[in-house]
């Protein structure tokens, strides 16, 4: 049987946000936030407030780095904006955050199963807006948290996926356009199939994926090893209570974030103490083989051929049928991202060998893998049917 074996191998807005005196970063429910206030985390990094877009009457609740105003990390009411500067940010009795137009009408808040007796609202300086009871302060207390609900952007210790627990699946959704918050055409998650990995998507559409998790990073994305060893340390986590994706900072001096952009690339920014530039240190989708099924089923984009492709979108199909006859075999490819996970199997065996054994058993059976997860064993691969989204990596990759 003739089949492959694949070797794992700034913003532009300008935002009008008046501060009348320095600000808390607390507020109870005889408290409130509108466009002339704002909370400040302990640590001076973020700020939350009301704020509008230049040339804009919409107006938003967000939170943004307080030495750039204009890098807006999270917005509330995306869907639903103030028409005018008069809104209001209050928290119930029972724990609530409650945006209110100057007619007292709601226009977005928070919602939880549990209710508070004592609450207050905390903006953490991680970027967390959360609210907990007054007199606790540890992570499992929190009756709501913003990092729950993402926007555009993960910041370090943001979770990236899903709680098993509840069914939250925490995923980002681009902005319309540069001066717009409002939901964009693009999204960014965990894909829950048997071996997890990020995608963005458009609508219900994949745009580009990264390969399964290897134990030190998501596979397919070679290039981004020494960006992780330098600026940040990713986290995966998967167990029967959570599959997230999340990641910490190396450096306290190096302020860094993970954006989708409105035009659905995912790019990490990042910027060092006491500079006022921002930097992109990469763009996952930095050629045109990163672009999703770019060669069609069975082909295999190679950035290294000029023109990649003419219009292969149709892909290949085998002039030969399988038949199943002893003496077929495989043919090996390497410094290839694995096939999508359509038609997919895993299996137990650990070795080259009993994996080839095992696919062979089944004239279905087209491809076959064997990867080995860093302190997390190893696993056989099969694929059945078309292979989707595959692509050759360069040396330099």
């Amino acid at each position: 049987m003739k089949g492959l074996a694949l070797i794992l191998s700034t913003s532009l807005l300008q935002f009008l946000v008046l501060q009348l005196s320095r600000a808390a970063d607390t507020i109870s429910a005889a408290q409130s936030i509108t466009s002339t206030n704002t909370l400040v985390s302990s640590g001076q990094r973020f700020e939350l407030g009301i704020f509008s877009a230049v040339n804009s009457e919409a107006w938003y609740l967000g939170i943004w780095y307080k030495n750039f105003p204009n890098i807006v990390v999270w917005v509330a009411n995306r869907e639903n904006p103030v028409a005018d500067s008069h809104g209001s940010l209050k928290l119930s009795k029972n724990g609530s955050l409650v945006l209110l137009d100057q007619m007292n009408n709601t226009i977005w808040s928070s919602t939880s199963s549990r209710v508070a007796e004592d609450p207050v609202a905390q903006l953490l300086e991680n970027g967390n807006m959360v609210v907990r009871e007054k007199a606790a302060t540890d992570s499992e207390s929190y009756i709501w948290e913003s990092f729950n609900f993402p926007s555009d952007t993960l910041l370090p210790e943001m979770k990236l996926g899903w709680n098993f627990r509840t069914g939250l699946n925490r995923f980002f959704t681009s902005w319309k356009n540069a001066s717009d918050p409002s939901p964009g055409e693009y999204t960014y998650g965990m894909d829950n199939v048997l071996l997890p990995q990020l995608v963005i998507a458009k609508g219900s559409k994949k745009m580009f994926r990264t390969g399964p998790w290897n134990g030190l990073w998501f596979t397919g994305t070679p290039g981004l090893a020494a960006t992780y060893r330098s600026v940040v340390k990713p986290i995966f986590v998967y167990d029967t209570n959570e599959l997230y994706y999340s990641y910490e900072s190396f450096n306290s001096s190096t302020i860094t974030r993970l954006k989708l952009s409105e035009s659905g690339l995912i790019q990490r920014l990042v910027v060092t103490e006491g500079s006022t530039e921002w930097a992109v240190m990469y763009t996952l989708q930095n050629d045109e083989c990163n672009s999703y099924g770019q060669c069609g089923a069975n082909g295999i984009c190679r950035i290294s051929k000029s023109p990649i492709l003419l219009n292969w979108t149709n892909g290949c199909i085998r002039e030969t049928p399988l038949s199943c006859q002893k003496g077929e075999g495989f043919l090996k490819v390497r410094n290839v991202k694995l096939p999508d996970q359509l038609n997919f199997l895993v299996n137990n065996s650990n070795s080259n060998n009993g994996c080839e054994a095992e696919c062979l058993k089944n004239c279905s059976c087209v491809a076959y893998a064997n990867t080995v997860i860093i302190n997390g064993g190893s696993s056989c691969l099969m694929w059945f049917g078309d292979l989707v989204d595959l692509r050759e990596f360069v040396e330099e990759d």
